[in-house]
């Protein structure tokens, strides 16, 4: 991604019910949180193919194939990108994910 944030590479302990709080139920974050991630992961993966297409050749074979260095620091580039679980629960502790809830009609 472009715009690069400050989110730890590693995974760290969080608090269950600090993740709970914004939504007051647990499931209802990680559920938040799993569609973020994907989005993310989505996202991700759409640049890095736009990226490595410029380096793809038809004519090559299994015998012809050769390292290209470009390529080989952009999969780099990407594998010390931090995972997009990461990302997503950092953008939902700081309240930077728009989320709404889904209402039922009530019909009297």
């Amino acid at each position: 991604m472009d715009n690069v944030k400050k989110v730890p590479a590693n995974t760290i302990t969080r608090n269950l019910c600090n993740l709970a709080e914004p939504t007051g139920n647990i499931y209802e974050s990680v559920t938040i949180l799993s569609k973020r991630a994907n989005q993310i992961s989505l996202a991700e993966k759409k640049e890095l193919t736009r990226k490595l297409e410029d380096f793809k050749n038809d004519r090559d074979t299994m015998e012809e194939v050769f390292e290209n260095r470009e390529q080989i620091e952009i999969s780099k580039y990407y594998e010390r990108q931090p995972k997009p679980s990461l990302v997503a629960i950092s953008e939902f502790e700081n309240g930077e994910i728009f989320y709404r809830m889904a209402k039922e009609d009530n019909k009297d």
